[in-house]
Formats: structure tokens, sequence, C-alpha cells
């Protein structure tokens, strides 16, 4: 559905957007009560009682930050007794970190929610990421001096900790899911944290307001991101025909390695890293792979051994050109 469609959703709107989980037995759906998710909750109850077939349950976390969160949650839990959908309140426990709290907030609710998922047999777990997030996110990678692979913003589906995390609403703009949720009756919470300064997206939000007088919306951030998505999977197909050739497991040639163009070689060192690391090969930053592109060649250009310690892996050049990786050692512990 085209982000710039109207908010009249019909019921075969609502439909389409849940056609590729017709055969789900149950979605878990993260529900905040901000706007977007009420819409997404509301849309999923609708499309689940017309078929019949697939069970629907939400959760909300209550990260425990502002004094009305807990309040919050028994919101949602009220709506969804009212909807007929289950739903369980999860709770942020522990002393709260007092720096990237936004962060590892966002951390610790996607643990909770994945584990709730798992806990309840669910098929999927789904958030109300819509088209406005997703510009938010292209322009907080693209000022963070992000690759392509970061550029191309959210997938519409991915896979964390074996859960299919889906994004049915990444089409729709903000402002319709808002008009969605008016036009049934329903009451939503606006979180203060949204407009606060003092995190990173409140002022992208600021930011984008101003960069859309020149121009730059999120429309034309969409696009970017789109195309960085195409970008992306053409060199992820030309670097599975790069890796066949030189190698997949095991050490390689880094002569071969470096003769490919830069951006595969780069990524077949985050690739290989992450696996020996045990790390998600996004989570490398794009910065350290090319420092360490860099200190390889040199290595390899003046025929010396070096070695690296990045994300987690050791990373080995000899002298005659062999590249290998391997789990970092165990650290051992400061106490006697």
């Amino acid at each position: 559905m085209s982000a710039q469609r109207s908010h009249a959703f019909s019921s075969a709107d609502i439909d389409a957007l849940f056609a590729p989980f017709g055969r789900a037995k149950a979605l878990l759906i993260a529900v905040s009560g901000g706007p977007d998710s009420t819409a997404l909750l509301l849309m999923a109850a609708e499309w689940a009682k017309r078929r019949g077939k697939t069970r629907i349950e939400a959760a909300t976390v209550d990260h425990g930050l502002r004094p009305e969160s807990a309040d919050e949650a028994k919101a949602v839990a009220a709506l969804c007794a009212r909807l007929g959908v289950g739903h369980r309140i999860l709770q942020w426990k522990g002393v709260k970190p007092t720096s990237r709290l936004q962060e590892r907030a966002r951390e610790a609710r996607y643990r909770l929610l994945v584990d709730h998922a798992k806990a309840i047999s669910a098929d999927a777990l789904m958030t109300a990421h819509h088209a406005d997030d997703q510009a938010e996110t292209v322009l907080f990678r693209l000022l963070r001096g992000s690759g392509v692979a970061g550029l191309r913003g959210m997938d519409h589906m991915t896979v964390r900790d074996g859960m299919t995390i889906a994004r049915p609403l990444m089409g729709l703009k903000k402002r319709d899911l808002i008009a969605f949720a008016n036009t049934r009756g329903t009451p939503f919470i606006d979180d203060p944290s949204n407009v606060d300064p003092r995190f990173a997206r409140a002022r992208l939000r600021a930011l984008l307001a101003r960069l859309d007088e020149e121009g730059l919306n999120a429309e034309a951030l969409d696009r970017l991101g789109r195309r960085a998505r195409e970008t992306e999977e053409a060199l992820a197909h030309l670097t599975a025909e790069v890796e066949a050739q030189i190698g997949s497991e095991g050490a390689i040639d880094a002569r071969a390695l470096f003769a490919t163009p830069t951006a595969i070689a780069h990524r077949i060192l985050a690739r290989r890293i992450a696996e020996a690391g045990g790390r998600d090969a996004t989570r490398i930053g794009l910065e350290k792979i090319e420092t360490l592109a860099v200190g390889l060649r040199d290595a390899l250009k003046d025929r010396r051994a070096h070695g690296a310690n990045v994300g987690g892996a050791i990373v080995r050049l000899t002298a005659k050109g062999r590249l290998s990786f391997a789990p970092e050692p165990p650290r051992k512990s400061s106490k006697r």
C-alpha cells in the first residue's frame, strides 16, 4: 500500500497488509499505547476476527522510566480486554543505565518481546514502525556515516534470536495511523519522550521538519532507502560469487580478497569477523572494518604479518598472505 494513500482504510486494505501472515497460527503485537501501535492492534484484531484462523495476542513493555508508564500499560490491557485480545505487561526490571538510555531500553524491549513471543508460540512479533520511522532511521544513519547496508533502513521483516520481526505498516504515514485510530474512536497515548530534545530520535523529528522545507522529506529519504536496498542486494549477490571463488570458510588468500572491489572486500571481512566473534555483522562499525582493511593492505604490500582484534574476533595475516579469523579468547578474571 502506498504511503500516499488516504487514511480511509477498507477491510480489503487491512487484509492486504496482513496477507503475508495468512498461515500464521498466532501473532504477538507490540503495543505501547501510542497511535501507531494502537492502530496496528485494531487492524490486527479486525483482520483476525474476520478470518477466525489466527490468534492475536499483545504485549506492552513497561520500562519503568516514567511515573505514568504503569497506568499506560494498564490502559492498553483494558483496550485489549475490550477487543478480546490476550495481553501481557512485560517489565524491564533492574537498575536503569545512565547513558545511551533509549538504545538500551530498545534492546531490553526487543529481548522481552521476543522471549514472550516464543513463550506463546507466536509465528511472528509485529511492531508498528511506519514510513516516518523509516525516514528517521535513514537520516539517523546518514548523519552517522553509515554505508549502503545501513542506508537501506529497516526491512519489512527480520529475524532476531530465531523470531520473525514483522513491520506491516512500513508503507503508511503516521498521520494516517492516527486518523485510523480516531475513526475507531480509540484513545491513545502521546509519549512525551517523542519530543524530548535529550533523545536523538526527538531531535531528528525536529530536523526532518526543517529539512522538509528544502525538499529532503520523508518520501525522499524513503526513496534513498529503497535505492540503497537495491544496491545492497546487488552487492550481496556479487559478494556471494566472490566468496565462492576465494572460500567462505577457513583461511583465505588476502591478495585475492583485496583484488576485489573495496565494498565487497569490506563485506567479506565483516561477515567473517561476525561469524568468528559470534556477533551481528551489522553491529560491527564500518569505520572499524575500513581501518582493519587499511592495516591489512599495508601489511600485505610489505609482506609482513599483521594481527587485530575486531568485533570479538582475532584477525591474523601471515607474511605469506594467508588471512584467518578466530574467536577472541575469554578474558582473564581480575580476581585473585
